[in-house]
């Protein structure tokens, strides 16, 4: 498909005035605490056991929220995405691995929560990391980052191809 470069620069420059980084990454970390939380419930609801989805959904709804709120089509807005990935899913870890400790202490949640400070959440995580973490995380970061850019569509693909030439009139046949 040929594309008029002029008009494909005049679009770039269009979609870049339109990024709000902010915006973005208040859309992935949106996107990330609802991850978390979905992550953290169900891992806990299934006894500790993970589902590799989980972490395309993390993905998924972070970079859903960077793309919608951010408009970004620059690198940045990728990498935004894949590190609130990371972190919606380590999140999700970490509220999973509260909510079956605070069941089996038989301590309500809310108390646990109170009591966390970083030094517990990381022996929390490290205690219970194994080698399958990595792959989700690595499945997080991938989804968080490519799911993260505006795609341009046919339409506007379409708005930027060369008007077709005007065809010559037809030779009159009445001479």
């Amino acid at each position: 498909m040929d594309i008029d470069p002029v008009q494909l620069q005049a679009f770039i420059a269009k979609r870049r005035d339109a990024q709000n980084f902010g915006f973005g990454v208040l859309g992935g970390i949106i996107g990330a605490a609802i991850g978390a939380a979905l992550w953290g419930g169900i891992t806990a609801a299934l006894d500790g056991r993970q589902i590799g989805f989980m972490a395309i959904g993390v993905g998924f709804l972070v970079g859903f929220g960077v793309r919608t709120l951010g408009k970004g089509i620059d690198k940045i807005f990728g990498v935004a995405g894949a590190v609130l990935s990371l972190a919606g899913c380590v999140a999700g870890n970490l509220l999973a691995v509260m909510i079956i400790y605070a069941n089996q202490q038989n301590m309500p949640f809310a108390e646990l929560a109170a009591r966390m400070t970083p030094s517990a959440a990381w022996s929390m995580l490290t205690d219970t990391f194994n080698f399958m973490d990595v792959v989700f995380y690595g499945i997080a970061l991938y989804f968080g980052y490519t799911y993260s850019f505006h795609k341009i569509t046919p339409d506007e693909l379409q708005a930027l191809r060369p008007a077709p030439a005007a065809a010559a009139p037809p030779p009159d046949a009445s001479r």
